[in-house]
């Protein structure tokens, strides 16, 4: 899935927002760019569960 988070602009954000998506798929493959402030996650789970995690660290995400 691709998502675009806007607050995402650093290296910081992205060790943030993959520790997010990890905690609800430890076998997510997740791939930032912080250029585009765009995710590619690779992942069994849900996408209302990888927005709902990354909302709840303050890096609110959508459909990129």
């Amino acid at each position: 899935m691709q998502l675009l988070i806007e607050k995402m602009a650093c290296g910081g954000c992205v060790e943030t927002v993959t520790k997010a998506i990890m905690a609800v798929d430890p076998s997510a493959k997740v791939s930032a760019d912080t250029s585009k402030r765009t995710v590619s996650v690779d992942t069994t789970a849900d996408r209302g569960r990888i927005e709902k995690a990354l909302a709840d660290v303050g890096y609110p995400a959508r459909a990129a």
